[in-house]
């Protein structure tokens, strides 16, 4: 049990945050069977205009799909991906237009920022994605961030917008992340049924063992449950940014520091920027089966990979693509973007580069991922 001292400590961490990112979800924002409701957004907006005050605020909003449905026509959110890009087309629009309208109430300018995983785990696109946000918080201005739905395709998509939340809060070099519902919190069973109750804080993994948290989607007009939410939470409180997990109703008691949902606090540190996002929004495009020694070379070492250390080459893939890094027993052990295309690793196979040099010229003396690309996954 948290005493009173303690618990005006951790939530001094939300008063004390100078840039929040507030990740709101499209059942807070829109009707059931689609469409945006006013209200709803406009009562966010009040919160995060009011509360927030002189903060800066980067909103990471769902809705732009579920927006959609209503002006097209759609009972429901479609299964197939075609018509699901063409309501987020015509939805996202009206989404920022009404974030527009009802940001200009109090004088505040609205920023769009449309992401991919593509954007953001190669290097140039991801510095420029940072210079974007930063410069819009400069100067004044709210950046709504959405995934872009309308050209994502399952190779480049985030899944779900919680996910998203939790890279944007590290891309920013965020103090804080609240992640917003239609629950008050996490519970520890189905908060529906008598006997459970609400956690107040998570502070690691053993908090959470034995939580029956349920599955990762739900009926409706969004994609995420729990179980995004909280992979959310882990993955900001890895690196090093604290979250509160609450729903849209209590988003100003939230704010203000008061003890509403789920605080899950700090246990890790910021690690290098592009490399959360490698480990956590990139979809390998391949996989290269690795030696013995290169894998203790890349999960121990600081080393790069290089073809000497690679026994096999699966996929299709080009250069600058995310791929799997494997040990011989198939074991995932590494992620990162490989320099060569998948057609030209099989002749390099085992191969020193300065023997490739030799054979076939001074450009195949390199490595294959570089280390400043590669993350060692989690065991």
């Amino acid at each position: 049990m948290t005493g009173a001292g303690e618990q005006r400590d951790v939530r001094s961490e939300v008063t004390q945050a100078r840039r929040i990112v507030v990740k709101v979800g499209s059942s807070s924002l829109t009707t059931t069977g689609g469409g945006l409701d006013a209200d709803r957004v406009d009562a966010l907006v009040d919160t995060l205009a009011k509360v927030a005050g002189d903060k800066e605020v980067v909103l990471v909003s769902s809705g732009a799909i579920a927006a959609g449905l209503a002006p097209l026509g759609l009972p429901s959110r479609p299964r197939d991906l075609a018509r699901q890009q063409a309501a987020a087309s015509v939805g996202q629009g009206l989404l920022v237009a009404r974030y527009t309208a009802s940001f200009a109430r109090y004088g505040r300018r609205v920023g769009q920022v449309l992401l991919t995983t593509d954007d953001t785990s190669r290097r140039a696109h991801y510095r420029n994605a940072r210079r974007t946000l930063d410069q819009l918080l400069a100067m004044g201005a709210v950046p709504v961030v959405n995934e872009n739905d309308t050209v994502a395709t399952d190779e480049i998509r985030f899944g779900d917008n919680d996910r998203l939340a939790a890279l944007v809060a590290h891309l920013v070099r965020a103090d804080l992340l609240v992640l917003l519902s239609d629950v008050d919190g996490l519970y520890d069973g189905d908060p529906s049924m008598p006997g459970t109750s609400r956690i107040a804080e998570v502070r690691g993994p053993a908090d959470l063992e034995g939580v029956a948290i349920g599955s990762a989607g739900k009926a409706g007009v969004g994609t995420g449950g729990m179980v995004t939410k909280v992979e959310a939470a882990r993955i900001a409180a890895a690196a090093g940014i604290p979250v509160v997990l609450t729903s849209a109703s209590e988003a100003a008691d939230a704010l203000r520091g008061g003890a509403t949902g789920t605080f899950f606090h700090r246990t890790g540190r910021r690690s290098a920027d592009r490399l959360l996002w490698l480990a956590h929004a990139s979809t390998p495009r391949g996989a290269l089966t690795l030696d013995e020694g290169a894998v203790r070379a890349v999960v121990e070492g600081t080393g790069s990979l290089l073809p000497a250390g690679i026994a096999a080459v699966e996929g299709e893939f080009s250069a600058g693509d995310p791929v799997e890094l494997r040990d011989p027993e198939g074991r995932a052990v590494a992620r990162g973007l490989v320099t060569y295309d998948a057609a030209e690793i099989p002749p390099l196979l085992g191969r020193s580069t300065r023997d490739l040099a030799r054979d076939l010229g001074p450009r195949y003396e390199r490595e294959v991922v570089h280390r400043d690309d590669l993350v060692v996954l989690a065991p």
